[in-house]
């Protein structure tokens, strides 16, 4: 009996098994949905389902860097014993350093091995960000990995326009340290925007501030809000009388992206 890709499918959302596995046990009963389902529970591959929505705040950032091309994979699991254990970090640096060459779609070549971990690790492990950074032509990237207990805990990629890798290597330990949500306060959302604005006035009024002075004391504070998110206006981390905007001086800073475990 044959079997089709929506066969697998549906056998991997009736039992929680990965892709592969469902597409080895419907070879080994020929195609037969429910031989399949008894093939992977003997297996106990099946079980991996049960595991799916166990909380996993733990895992590790892998980061590589080929042939120019930096990337970062983060894979979540349940606890540190886990995470730390040698096995585990390989696998997220053989993906990293696969999605660096390839693509973040090359990821996908590791599912067999991944899952493989999911039965053998006995944790609900999750494949969690995947970015990768290849610079526009005269652009520069570089990066920050915080390690913590042999692994990857933190990561930063920062790729920026007219400036040295050093500049760029500065910004990236900033944001590592800083945590901005944002690149520019254009880039916070209206909604996030007017509901801070709201508890900023809600706040002032509270505190018995003149309702006139209101308008400009919420205004201040808005200013100070954005000041904690948004990574231009953040205060440099080693010189806080400039901000990172001021450190960059002529360069401008295209993107950054932080991935951290927790």
């Amino acid at each position: 009996m044959s079997f089709t890709a929506k066969d697998v499918a549906a056998l991997r959302a009736s039992t929680g098994a990965g892709m592969m596995d469902c597409k080895k046990a419907l070879e080994a009963t020929g195609g037969d949905i429910e031989d399949a389902k008894q093939w992977l529970r003997e297996k106990g591959i099946a079980k991996s389902a049960e595991r799916s929505d166990r909380e996993n705040t733990q895992g590790c950032v892998a980061l590589a860097v080929v042939g120019g091309v930096t990337a970062v994979v983060q894979l979540k699991c349940e606890t540190d014993f886990v995470a730390s254990s040698d096995g585990f970090k390989g696998l997220a640096q053989k993906m990293a350093e696969t999605v660096a060459a390839k693509g973040t779609d090359a990821v996908a070549e590791h599912d067999a091995e991944f899952e493989d971990k999911k039965l053998t690790l006995k944790e609900n492990i999750q494949l969690g960000r995947v970015v990768r950074y290849e610079s526009a032509a005269g652009n520069v990237v570089d990066h920050y990995l915080h390690v913590q207990g042999g692994r990857g805990v933190n990561a930063v990629l920062v790729e920026i326009a007219g400036g040295s890798i050093d500049l760029a290597h500065d910004v990236a330990v900033h944001v590592g340290f800083a945590k901005p949500q944002y690149l520019r306060r254009e880039d916070v959302p209206a909604d996030v925007v007017e509901k801070e604005r709201a508890t900023l006035e809600t706040l002032s009024r509270n505190e018995g501030k003149p309702e006139a002075a209101l308008p400009k004391i919420v205004e201040g504070r808005i200013n100070g809000f954005f000041r904690e998110i948004c990574l231009l206006e953040q205060p440099y981390v080693k010189d806080e009388k400039q901000s990172i905007k001021q450190y960059l001086g002529a360069a401008t800073l295209v993107r950054f992206d932080q991935i951290m475990i927790g």
